[in-house]
């Protein structure tokens, strides 16, 4: 691997990176409650004030940025880093949110499913079909913590459905190269389940004892627990790594699982970007930075 290089500091918390065709990577400050853009020279802007905790994002058919927001967190400084703690007093509630990049306008598109409001959304990747999946990681508090799972939706808010439940704070989510399969990762239990998909939206029949029929693509041994995640032009699932600050990543059928060091333990996100989709950018969220490096694969293009 080659050496990581810092694109910019001083992020409140960043997640959600999306590499811009510009050069510019857009990202959320969770801390801060916004979208922002860091340029090619590490200039920060503000592209958006979504209040709460925005989460993971992700670009839609129309070209709007999609946010998963999570309601908001408690912060913690321990050691010189940046933590999130429990669901806060000043909790929105969590939601699903579209914005306009060109004006900054932020559109509540679900805060709610069948019902059932949603708590924490998490990570969210679009289909080819323009629809897209989400995580819901759930809100703790003192002493209780919710049960959630994965939703699917329509980006014109004419549709939003629960397709797996429960699971354990369910966190990345991604998508084979050939859209055929589901990857989604639990944080606290540091596992990565799939699923197999029958059409848009709809997870195939399975007899597994995993959540929702899925299957277990790994597991990791000792404290380590997992964040967001992309899938690279391989089909490797490559899983942000807390703890055991790095970026996990796991052969298609789960037999090779390699680590690549980050130096931050709150290690969050990653994404792919550049002419050949080499460079790696990987959100530090522990000490508040965007820092990027060369990978040995291009990543996968996004739909969208």
């Amino acid at each position: 691997m080659s050496e990581i290089r810092e694109i910019a500091n001083g992020l409140q918390f960043p997640e959600g990176p999306i590499a811009m065709p510009d050069g510019s990577v857009l990202l959320v400050e969770i801390k801060r409650g916004t979208l922002s853009r860091v340029t090619a020279n590490g200039r920060v802007e503000v592209v958006a004030e979504c209040g709460g905790g925005p989460n993971g994002a992700a670009i839609g058919p129309d070209g709007c940025a999609y946010i998963c927001n999570n309601g908001g967190f408690e912060w913690h400084e321990i050691g010189g880093l940046t933590f999130p703690g429990n669901q806060p007093s000043s909790y929105i509630g969590g939601r699903i949110q579209r914005v306009d990049l060109a004006t900054g306008r932020v559109e509540d598109l679900y805060t709610a499913c069948e019902g059932r409001p949603l708590r924490g959304p998490n990570d969210i990747v679009f289909d080819s079909a323009g629809g897209f999946w989400f995580t819901d990681h759930g809100k703790f508090r003192e002493r209780d913590r919710d049960r959630t799972g994965i939703f699917y939706a329509h980006p014109d808010g004419s549709l939003i459905r629960e397709a797996v439940f429960p699971m354990d704070a369910p966190n990345g989510v991604g998508l084979s190269p050939d859209g055929n399969r589901l990857y989604a990762a639990e944080t606290h239990t540091g596992r990565v389940w799939t699923w197999d998909l029958e059409a848009p939206g709809a997870i195939a029949g399975g007899m597994s004892f995993g959540p929702g029929g899925a299957s277990l693509l790994a597991g990791l041994p000792g404290l380590q627990l997992f964040d967001s995640l992309a899938v690279d032009s391989a089909g490797n699932v490559c899983v942000a790594t807390l703890v055991n600050g790095g970026i996990t990543v796991i052969s298609p059928d789960g037999n090779s699982i390699e680590h690549v060091p980050t130096g931050d333990p709150l290690t969050t996100n990653i994404c792919f970007g550049g002419p050949d989709l080499r460079t790696a950018y990987i959100t530090l969220s522990g000490t508040g930075r965007l820092v990027a490096m060369q990978w040995p694969r291009p990543g996968l293009k996004l739909n969208w």
